[in-house]
């Protein structure tokens, strides 16, 4: 493509050599990945400033740079205020704005995410409409898998996923929206058309500022719907009328609202709602009617979650009987209340809960089903939210008859002081403290007996763990296996 094209979204910006007639093949942001006829982006990070790599990215055949500064490249460089900003425009440019050309949902807050993006992958196959979905574990462009770094890729990825999409003729994508990305404009240039928002709870204060920082970063989704109305695509908003932060979020959106919920009016709610160890089942009341749910998946968070997908479906048009039969055919999500099932007489869960209210939502419905002792091994992240480590423990030891403090990915912290940061306000003695994540799931399991349940938290899909800058294989479920195996029946 014609460099003057790639750049034309530019309202301004100067040019150290002429740039005409000059042909890009790619666009890249790691100088190690550039290849003959690409064009270079310098991008700076949180430890890296892509400043320093112009003349390697040169060396590997950059033809172009952009850059916030004339850098003395012996090619040509078009400077521009704000790299991190230009680059979505040109990687939307570059991939012919794809999202203009599928129906996109982003779902952001600091749980449920990742639930309602395989809920409404569902929902929609049953529709029978190919779907895309980028989030937490993996990316999916119709039935194949890709795997992801980033929650939310940053701005040229998402693009060329995107593209990627609609090459593959994707009707709808879902998209888990995380607040870095919001902040850090990795979406600029996303035409979203259905924007979801779960609930707020602490979480990322190692990132943001404050919970209002925090709330501020979640809006940006709501508020970059638009403030103009297309007959041809209409745009919502969905939003959890249960979570204080909804009137503040009402606000940030020009665009229709669908509110969920079960304690406050909302235009989508649950009632009837009964709940089982194997199922869920509820009414779901929405402005087009009535239909009983009946679901496996467990607990009220997965309600909620639920109305917040059939919320986002009903704004797409999709009838409830669809919706009702995509709910009852899905058996689960990867990490997230996922039971670990080797023929033992007592349950083992493993999840992905790692904030104070993910946690409490998972050990209420532990508590619920469980019929006689609870144990929970759980820690905290390294490098991340210190705040959090004492909420986390105030939630173990308030539902958990006993809880096991370990190491999560202790990154580059001493898991010891991480553990002492969770630990060291605590009156009560109910708890055991071991570094060793997998001695202290095999602790537990040892100490479960029938009709015991035991909940490993924090980790949930993850299949890896990080230890003073080393990344080891590491997956709950697998450990939990062992530990039952060699425990025995």
């Amino acid at each position: 493509m014609e460099l003057k094209k790639v750049v034309s979204l530019f309202p301004f910006y100067s040019v150290t050599k002429d740039i005409h007639n000059i042909n890009i093949h790619a666009i890249k942001i790691d100088s190690r990945k550039v290849t003959k006829g690409d064009l270079f982006v310098c991008i700076r990070g949180f430890t890296v400033d892509g400043h320093a790599f112009v003349n390697e990215a040169i060396a590997n055949g950059a033809v172009a740079i952009i850059a916030e500064q004339d850098v003395n490249a012996s090619v040509p460089t078009i400077i521009v205020p704000d790299t991190s900003r230009a680059l979505a425009m040109l990687a939307t440019q570059y991939y012919d704005f794809p999202t203009e050309r599928l129906q996109l949902i982003g779902i952001t807050g600091t749980n449920g995410k990742t639930t309602i993006t395989y809920l409404l992958e569902s929902i929609f196959k049953q529709y029978q409409k190919k779907t895309g979905l980028i989030g937490t574990i993996q990316m999916k462009i119709g039935d194949q898998s890709i795997p992801i770094v980033n929650t939310t890729p940053d701005a040229l990825e998402l693009q060329q996923s995107f593209y990627e999409m609609v090459k593959e003729n994707v009707d709808v994508a879902m998209m888990e929206v995380s607040s870095h990305a919001l902040d850090l404009g990795r979406v600029y240039g996303c035409d979203f058309d259905i924007a979801i928002f779960t609930n707020l709870s602490q979480d990322h204060l190692d990132y943001h500022k404050d919970m209002d920082d925090y709330l501020q970063a979640k809006s940006l989704l709501f508020s970059q719907l638009g403030n103009t109305y297309d007959k041809e695509k209409l745009k919502y908003a969905v939003i959890n009328a249960d979570d204080s932060s909804s009137n503040y979020l009402k606000k940030c959106t020009a665009q229709p609202i669908i509110t969920y919920g079960c304690e406050n009016k909302a235009d989508v709610t649950a009632s009837h709602i009964e709940l089982s160890s194997h199922h869920t089942s509820f009414m779901l009341n929405t402005p087009k009617g009535s239909v009983t749910i009946k679901s496996q998946l467990i607990g009220m968070f997965n309600v909620y979650n639920m109305l917040a997908a059939s919320s986002a479906a009903i704004a797409a048009n999709i009838p409830l009987t669809t919706i009702k039969e995509a709910l009852a055919s899905i058996t689960g999500v990867s990490g997230r209340f996922e039971q670990v099932k080797e023929g033992q007489n007592y349950t083992v869960i493993v999840d992905y809960a790692h904030t104070p209210d993910a946690l409490e939502n998972v050990l209420k419905t532990v508590k619920d089903i469980s019929k006689k002792n609870i144990y929970v091994v759980i820690g905290c992240g390294g490098d991340r939210d210190r705040d959090k480590r004492p909420l986390m423990a105030d939630v173990a030891m308030t539902y958990a008859d006993l809880s096991i403090f370990t190491s999560d990915n202790p990154r580059s912290e001493d898991p010891e002081k991480i553990i002492k940061d969770m630990t060291n306000h605590l009156n009560e003695q109910h708890y055991e403290t071991i570094i060793d994540r997998r001695q202290a799931i095999f602790r537990a399991i040892e100490l479960a007996g029938a009709d015991d349940v035991v909940l490993i938290a924090g980790k949930g899909h993850e299949t890896e763990q990080e230890i003073k800058g080393k990344v080891f294989e590491f997956d709950d479920r697998q450990v939990a296996k062992d530990a039952i195996r060699m425990k025995g029946m």
